[in-house]
């Protein structure tokens, strides 16, 4: 059996008589030691003799260690077949006397049951009959006993036992209506079950009645063949009636709310009068409430009219069709005001100062809604929601730009308040200046920084909506970034633009306000713009920069602004002080003034604004780039430069007949002199400033000494006055030779429009100026 098993019996019958017969086939059957010996000791020699013998050796010491091994390592096998053998034994030898004892009873069981047959033979038709004649009276007895039952089970209110009745033999009663007996107990049946009918259409309409019994009511009905259509208006106007109670309370808070009845937290009101709920009271109610209903009323319609087992597919695809539509049309109508109550609701919380209850109210009327949608998802309750979500939130963006922009304003207005206290009380409208713009900025960004951490509730990771990506991508690109961040620097550069325009209230603006909001500008661009963008592309994960507005779009309009505003600081400052000049100017009599012996107060008040602009300017920019200054800048006896005093000192011997033509001599002059221009655009220093506001004064200056006519003590005069701004205006340029240039003209023009040309003698004017 070991050689079939392992297959050595085949595979001895291939190798063929010869293999298995070997004498000297160690590994053989037939092998035979002395044969085997002496065959070796006439082949090999003795050393071969000697290896082989040490082989031999090796081999029966490793099987013996494997002979071992096996044996160590199955011991417990071979015990544990020893027991099993021995209770085989055992076993084997109570089996046999049961099986002994099993043959005995089965002869005797067919004995006896041959004898029955033989017995039973001639019956046995006749008591199949008799059985089927039984069986037929039993159904016979429960029909003409069924009106009875009916009636039981109706007093007892065991309405589904009589209907499985008479569900039972309804069939039968309809098939043999035409036989009288059977005819009258249909009709009994009908008057009965008509009257059912009623009770059950009593308990379905009762409001007391709870979910539970409403289905079995619908259940008993549509199984006594009544219509769905009818079944299916009468239990959705049922739960209408509660689902109105619900929303009749949201709408009561609403009133209350609108009345202006202020929601306290943890109010529990007067007794059973309602208190007005905050948001996320009204938001949990509504949860707890209305949507519990409505999914109470959802499941339990579909499982009465469209899950409904038992019925044709025919059957059961019309009232499924006819279920849906009229559950769709009454949970959307349901759906559309209650929806209207939450959106108003929320409206309220509008210009709230505090996002945390909001957005809980919000998340949890989105997660709520979800098993709505599950439940109906013809209804699409998610992206209605959604939608309300995405509205509010927008809202919320609206507002706090609208929060932002009025605190950029009262910023504005601080900082007049501000300057006009300064100036009032010190008459240094810059000395705080550096002061009043870091308050101002700071103020600024931290309100902004603020903005943005209120709105980072809505995309808290625990937040429903705000990882669904129809909420995201716009609430944080378009509302945030694009509408409340870029859409209130947009905003704040335009209203500073507005200060350039001069019209209404900006034409009013102090000079200072101006210089610190070019400033301001200046570092937005900067700055301070990278540094808001980049927060809030962090902060709201703002990944796709296709659809925003660039950076360099933002900082190119900050520069922009900056500069305008800065221009216009210049030409107000320049104006200032031209007009001072030009009264100075024309109210004087320049024919008839006397011999000078002081500089005029309006040249050393010209000389002090200017002087105070220069603190003011510095306050807020860097010095800025100069040309090399001369070593006596100022002490020239003539505004003008050394190269041109050699033809300075031909006018003082001018007279009318001279042969040369005064107008020539001058134009043939501006030939050889640099252009100036005047209303050019300043660079953000304060020598680039102050060089533009003192080219501004000096100009009109000149212009209105071209419109006057001079006596000599008119042009003297000029001539002082000249050289008193000369010693100081120098100072406060990036070219001293612009001043330099431009009084020359203002004397050369005076000159030219002086009666009688003769000029002071320079020690005269340094004694003078040095007076003054």
């Amino acid at each position: 059996m070991l050689k079939l098993y392992y297959g050595l019996q085949a595979e001895s019958g291939n190798k063929g008589t010869t293999a298995t017969t070997d004498p000297c086939d160690i590994n053989g059957a037939h092998f035979k030691p002395e044969v085997y010996l002496q065959r070796l000791m006439q082949e090999k020699s003795l050393n071969e003799l000697m290896d082989k013998e040490r082989d031999m050796v090796r081999q029966i010491r490793s099987l013996d260690s494997d002979m071992q091994t096996l044996v160590y390592e199955n011991y417990n096998k071979f015990i544990s077949a020893t027991d099993t053998i021995r209770k085989m034994k055992n076993d084997f030898k109570k089996m046999e006397d049961e099986m002994d004892r099993l043959a005995t009873n089965m002869e005797s069981i067919t004995e006896f049951s041959a004898r029955i047959s033989g017995t039973l033979q001639d019956r046995r038709q006749q008591i199949t009959k008799l059985s089927g004649v039984h069986m037929l009276l039993k159904k016979l007895q429960f029909l003409f006993e069924l009106p009875a039952r009916l009636k039981k089970c109706i007093e007892m209110q065991a309405y589904g036992q009589a209907v499985r009745y008479y569900t039972k033999a309804r069939t039968v009663l309809d098939q043999y209506q035409h036989m009288p007996s059977f005819h009258g107990i249909r009709e009994d049946c009908s008057v009965i079950v008509a009257e059912l009918c009623v009770k059950l259409r009593e308990q379905f309409k009762n409001k007391e009645s709870d979910a539970h019994q409403l289905a079995e009511c619908v259940d008993l009905l549509l199984q006594l063949k009544e219509p769905a259509d009818e079944l299916c208006d009468e239990f959705l106007l049922h739960a209408r009636h509660k689902v109105d109670e619900d929303l009749e309370m949201l709408r009561l808070q609403l009133r209350m709310l609108e009345e202006g009845q202020v929601p306290s937290p943890g109010d529990p009101g007067d007794g059973d009068k309602p208190h007005p709920m905050d948001v996320l009271e009204f938001t949990d109610t509504g949860c707890n409430v209305f949507l519990s209903d409505m999914c109470l009323v959802i499941a339990s319609y579909k499982d009465l009219f469209i899950n409904r087992p038992g019925t044709g597919v025919q059957e059961q695809a019309h009232l499924e069709k006819v279920a849906n539509q009229k559950l769709e049309v009454f949970v959307n109508s349901l759906m559309g005001q209650y929806f209207s109550y939450v959106e108003q609701r929320v409206q309220l919380e509008k210009e709230s100062s505090d996002n945390t209850l909001l957005v809980r109210a919000l998340d949890r009327f989105h997660r709520r809604l979800q098993a709505v949608e599950k439940l109906l998802p013809e209804t699409e309750s998610t992206s209605s929601a959604t939608g309300i979500v995405a509205k509010m939130a927008h809202d919320r963006v609206i507002h706090y730009s609208e929060a932002l922009r009025r605190h950029f304003a009262d910023c504005l207005t601080d900082v007049r308040q501000s300057l006009a206290a300064s100036r009032s009380l010190s008459k240094q409208e810059g000395s705080n200046l550096g002061d009043l713009l870091q308050t101002t900025a700071t103020s600024i960004l931290d309100q902004l920084k603020t903005v943005l951490s209120d709105l980072r509730a809505f995309i808290e990771s625990d937040i429903t909506f705000a990882m669904q990506p129809y909420f995201r991508e716009p609430f944080c690109v378009q509302d945030v970034r694009e509408g409340l961040v870029v859409g209130f620097l947009k905003h704040m550069f335009t209203a500073c633009s507005e200060f350039c325009e001069g019209s209404g209230d900006k034409s009013s603006a102090p000079p200072p306000l101006i210089l610190l909001l070019s400033r301001l500008c200046l570092d937005y661009d900067m700055t301070t713009i990278s540094y808001l963008i980049s927060l809030t592309d962090e902060q709201f994960l703002v990944e796709d920069k296709s659809a925003v507005t660039p950076l360099s779009e933002l900082c190119n309009l900050a520069k922009d602004t900056a500069q305008k505003l800065l221009d216009h600081y210049v030409k107000v400052q320049g104006l200032t002080i031209s007009q001072m000049l030009r009264k100075s100017v024309e109210t004087r009599d320049w024919l008839n003034t006397i011999e000078p012996r002081n500089v005029r107060a309006v040249m050393k008040r010209v000389v002090e604004d200017v002087t105070a602009i220069d603190s003011q300017v510095g306050l807020l920019y860097e010095e800025g780039l100069r040309k090399a200054h001369s070593s006596d800048s100022s002490k020239r006896t003539f505004p003008y430069s050394s190269s041109r005093q050699n033809q300075r000192s031909q006018w003082s011997s001018y007279a009318p007949s001279s042969n040369m033509d005064t107008s020539l001599m001058s134009n043939i002059q501006k030939l050889f002199s640099e252009r100036i221009e005047i209303f050019s655009a300043v660079d953000f220093s304060k020598v680039s400033v102050l060089t533009g506001i003192i080219k501004i004064s000096l100009k009109t200056f000149l212009e209105c000494v071209r419109l006057r006519t001079f006596a000599r003590f008119g042009l003297q005069q000029i001539q002082v006055d000249c050289h008193y701004l000369q010693m100081y205006l120098w100072r406060f340029v990036s070219d001293e030779n612009l001043v330099h240039t431009l009084l020359d003209e203002i004397v050369g023009s005076a000159i030219h429009r002086c009666l009688d040309p003769i000029t002071m003698e320079p020690s005269v004017i340094e004694v003078i100026c040095d007076r003054g």
